[in-house]
């Protein structure tokens, strides 16, 4: 199980990139437009460093959800390789069993 400290910050860094989702994606579109001049591409750098770090989503990390581990994480059902195996082993999600030979 995961620090629930650790947890929560993570859940605070996916609400500070929901809020400037937007505008991130405004000032590096300024930034990669090879059309704009140099001078409205370096404010928009500019601009964009002033922008709070933990608003970009590279920052985020993927934590299973049900015990917050960071590492064997897979996507498509959002949990670890671990909790994954658990709910398998007890049948809980349908058409996955445990493999054993």
């Amino acid at each position: 199980m995961a620090k629930k400290s650790i947890v929560e910050n993570n859940l605070n860094r996916k609400k500070v990139v929901d809020a400037y989702k937007a505008r991130r994606a405004k000032l590096k579109a300024v930034v990669c437009d090879k059309k704009v001049s140099v001078e409205e591409r370096f404010e928009a750098t500019l601009k964009l460093a002033e922008l709070p770090r933990n608003g970009a989503k590279i920052r985020l990390r993927n934590r299973c959800a049900l015990s917050g581990r960071p590492r064997g994480y897979y996507r498509k059902v959002a949990l670890s390789r671990i909790a994954l195996r658990d709910l398998a082993s007890q049948g809980l999600i349908p058409g996955m069993t445990k493999s054993s030979w």
